[in-house]
């Protein structure tokens, strides 16, 4: 189902997988692994195993093509919902802190992307 009002959205939003692994930003273990669902300079959707309350930070390493290493972002939960049953929840998140580097590398992905889907 995709949504069909108004486009809020400040930044070009792409449709891809890239590997994440997060937490919640005060816990030092309890990492988890999932993918992104779509991604945009500003934030990004995750499928995740739990649902988060709204302005939870997560502590986020995302890897995408343009850099070997992994990017580190921190995240404020804007909405987690429920996809299946106690088991798959679509977890919304905005940017906070994010580095003029890594910034450039996720621009550079988002645009490759958008490139590439508009050929």
């Amino acid at each position: 189902m995709h949504y069909s009002g108004v486009e809020r959205r400040r930044s070009e939003r792409i449709h891809a997988r890239f590997v994440v692994s997060y937490r919640i930003l005060e816990e030092v273990d309890n990492v988890d692994i999932t993918q992104t669902k779509n991604l945009s300079l500003g934030g990004m959707l995750l499928t995740t195993n739990r649902s988060f309350p709204e302005g939870t930070h997560l502590a986020l390493e995302i890897r995408l093509p343009f850099d070997r290493n992994p990017i580190i972002i921190v995240g404020r939960v804007l909405e987690s919902r429920e996809i299946s049953k106690d088991l798959i929840y679509d977890t919304r998140l905005i940017f906070l802190a994010i580095d003029e580097k890594h910034r450039s590398i996720i621009k550079e992905t988002v645009d490759f992307n958008v490139r590439k889907d508009n050929k």
